[in-house]
């Protein structure tokens, strides 16, 4: 499976940072570094009565796609990528780092946290305590916690230490079981993420949203992941009482990103004309 490959790579990756020196400097930036932005708090606030709020991705390549974009062989310009997102209604953004799978990096996040005033969650494979000062020492404002790579007391652990960083954790789940460990375990979990993508198979079923969504306590904050393509799945999603929705793929292929956020927002294009 690759989420199983994933993260051998990532564990053999921490094992090279595992120094004194280099955690000494994430601490060190920590301390210089400005207040994180509430990602929890902004995502309840900015839901609309039409829409879930937008986690939109900056997302170069995938396992399964490659490139998400042709043009991205020559220039991958995320930050202009960051500000299409904010300037037209995305509310947060999520930043690939993960190098070898996803061609991501954690410079991205950096520039894109000093360029733009908006929270962002640093999407990436966490597996180790060092990942979460990198994560705090370049701007993010949010880690993702994915429940089927993690043990127990390792959701526990990372939900405690992203929290004392100052962070808000999103915990991805992709089934019911899944599901009750966070709620069971982790009762002041704030955001439940609900991975419409089968790990094993890859195939995205909106359904999965559905299903899971009616287990989870009116206190959290349910955000739906993968498979979201159209304005139709916006809607039912809404209908669903999902608060936001995380959107990668869908916007980064569309021939005018801009115009798909709005779409998807339900937002008239700023160059309509009215009837």
């Amino acid at each position: 499976m690759i989420l199983d490959r994933i993260l051998e790579h990532k564990r053999a990756e921490l094992r090279h940072k595992q120094n004194r020196s280099y955690l000494a400097d994430l601490k060190a930036t920590i301390r210089d570094a400005p207040p994180v932005l509430g990602f929890a708090v902004t995502l309840d606030t900015t839901r609309s009565p039409t829409a879930p709020a937008l986690i939109a991705e900056i997302k170069k390549a995938s396992p399964s796609l490659g490139l998400l974009r042709e043009d991205f062989s020559d220039k991958f310009d995320y930050l202009g990528l960051a500000r299409t997102y904010q300037e037209h209604g995305a509310a947060a953004l999520s930043v690939l780092t993960d190098k070898d799978f996803f061609q991501g990096d954690l410079r991205y996040l950096a520039e894109i946290k000093r360029a733009l005033p908006i929270p962002v969650l640093n999407k990436e494979f966490m597996v180790g305590d060092v990942q979460f000062y990198e994560a705090r020492a370049h701007g993010a404002d949010a880690v993702l916690l994915i429940v089927a790579a993690l043990e127990r007391r390792q959701l526990m652990d990372f939900y405690a230490l992203a929290t004392e960083l100052g962070m808000d954790s999103l915990f991805e789940t992709h089934h019911e079981r899944e599901l009750d460990t966070v709620l069971e375990w982790i009762p002041t979990a704030r955001m439940i993420g609900i991975n419409n993508r089968d790990l094993k198979t890859f195939t995205t079923d909106l359904n999965v949203t559905f299903r899971l969504a009616k287990r989870i306590p009116p206190d959290k904050l349910i955000i739906s992941e993968s498979g979201i393509h159209k304005r139709e799945d916006v809607t039912k999603l809404n209908d669903a009482g999902v608060h936001a929705m995380l959107i990668g793929e869908s916007l980064i292929r569309a021939e005018h990103t801009a115009d798909k956020v709005r779409e998807l927002l339900g937002l008239a294009s700023p160059n309509s004309q009215p009837e």
